[in-house]
């Protein structure tokens, strides 16, 4: 069972790979637009995973804000 997981999870990344090569290679490509995009959401995610240790609120979904340094009214 493992063996067949892992040749999956090969494939898989292989197929991603494959597709991000083409992306970025391609002329019609927007390559600094993709970068940036990845970039933003590397940083959200940090963002988000720091969160609860620095006490900051980490991402926003659009929602109301509620918990500690909420201060709406």
């Amino acid at each position: 069972m493992n063996e067949l997981v892992s040749g999956v999870v090969t494939i898989a990344v292989a197929v991603i790979g494959v597709a991000l090569l083409a992306t970025l290679v391609s002329r019609n490509a927007n390559t600094a637009g993709i970068l940036t995009a990845g970039g933003g959401s590397l940083a959200t995610a940090l963002t988000a995973a720091e969160g609860p240790v620095l006490g900051t609120q980490g991402f926003n979904l659009g929602g109301p804000a509620y918990g500690p340094g909420y201060f709406g009214g």
